[in-house]
């Protein structure tokens, strides 16, 4: 069932391909905690200036980004606008060009109105000449767009721009403007479905507290899960704290926990290799099995599971690379994943782990464990490889078997 199963995202951005995917399938699916992609503020203004520069005569989007960012243009100046156009039976953009040539405007709100104009003229004249989301990027920079949230300093600011990041990377797709708009549009007229089974996608935030029998962690690889603002800013406390979203990610499962990384990822244009996430090689090897979607995957997961300290290969020799590169195999050979990868080379698409949920054989409920952190403590039942425990200390805690050592009954 569909309602069983959940894909949980480290950030916002992650959710757009599934949600541009599934649209195009017919599956129903929910994002929880959040807008849609396409739904975001952020979003809904980037495409209102792709909008007004493909369709000059579009009211709705040059109201909706003619002061955004401020331009102060303020409520005054909007409703002399407003009026003009009306008087004109004119759409906002027509009334607006005639507006600047009348002194009905302070000389700061004339010169503001018309320096945005003189912008979307010059804009247009790019469409012309060059590829869409590279006028995309242009359009929102020259437009202080995204120097807006860049000064912004709330919480949400930086997933915002992660997430027009995201959406020029989607216009790379798409082999004009146009075409990329009227599939916003397909997106935009799919209404929320009202299915009774629905596939469920939020972040590793906002699923803290629930549980699905089958859960699908994306997108594990450096940069992106740890962020890269972790790996840069954060520090040891910042890494911690990724890491314990991964805990929070696995222990949604009830039954199979999906691990996936792709091998590379393309960003303005360019491809680059992606290294799988550190928190792979933490994982308990006895737990995992490992798939891939072309020859070598397997190996990329192999070698960082054998730098995980247990003891060599746990997976033996299933896979070898395609020839097109030094491989993740020999990559392990000549110093593993020791901090920065020697050999960012990637042979293979996209690789899986599926982390097992059918725990050890040798814990029973009554049985006496030992835990690093909580403490000594006696199980009180059990969930697969999830362990309810009372905690001499620490009182009752949900603890993967894993983690544990069985000390008696």
């Amino acid at each position: 069932s569909l309602n069983d199963m959940a894909i949980l995202v480290r950030a916002q951005f992650q959710t757009r391909a599934f949600e541009d995917r599934f649209v195009a399938i017919g599956l129903p699916y929910k994002i929880v905690g959040g807008f849609r992609f396409y739904e975001r503020a952020e979003i809904r203004d980037a495409l209102a200036y792709l909008r007004i520069v493909t369709s000059p005569n579009d009211a709705l989007a040059f109201e909706r980004i003619v002061n955004t960012p401020k331009r102060g243009l303020g409520d005054k100046a909007m409703g002399k606008l407003h009026a003009l156009a009306r008087s004109m039976d004119r759409p906002l953009p027509q009334a607006a060009a005639a507006l600047v040539e009348t002194d009905d405007l302070t000389p700061a709100a004339r010169r503001a109105l018309k320096g945005f104009l003189v912008d979307l003229a010059r804009w247009r004249d790019m469409a012309d000449t060059l590829p869409h989301a590279e006028l995309a990027r242009i359009v929102l920079e020259e437009s202080g767009y995204i120097a807006m949230w860049q000064a912004d300093k709330s919480v949400e600011a930086e997933g915002r721009i992660e997430n027009l990041i995201e959406l020029t990377r989607a216009m790379e797709d798409y082999p004009s403007l146009t075409s990329f708009l009227e599939h916003v549009s397909l997106v935009m007229d799919n209404d929320a479905s009202d299915a009774a089974e629905k596939l469920t996608i939020m972040t590793l935030h906002a699923a803290k507290g629930l549980e699905f029998d089958h859960v699908f962690l994306v997108g594990w690889e450096e940069g992106v899960f740890p962020s890269q603002r972790a790996l840069d800013e954060g520090g040891s406390k910042a890494l911690e704290e990724e890491r314990r979203l991964a805990y929070v990610g696995i222990t949604r499962a009830r039954r199979t926990a999906t691990i996936i990384h792709a091998a590379n990822r393309q960003i303005y244009g360019q491809w680059s290799a992606a290294i799988p996430s550190r928190f792979v090689s933490e994982l308990p090897p006895a737990h995992v099995d490992v798939s891939s979607t072309m020859s070598g995957g397997p190996s990329l997961w192999r070698a960082a599971l054998a730098n995980s300290g247990a003891g060599g290969d746990p997976f033996g020799d299933v896979a070898r690379g395609t020839g097109r590169g030094p491989g993740w195999a020999r990559a392990a050979t000549n110093g593993g994943f020791q901090g920065r990868v020697r050999t960012p080379v990637i042979d293979a698409r996209a690789s899986a782990v599926s982390v097992g949920l059918k725990g050890r054989s040798d814990v029973a409920v009554g049985s006496r464990v030992f835990h690093s952190k909580f403490g000594s403590g006696v199980i009180s039942a059990i969930d697969g490889n999830k362990l309810e425990i009372d905690f001499e200390h620490a009182g009752p805690k949900r603890v993967l078997d894993s983690f544990i050592e069985v000390v008696g009954e």
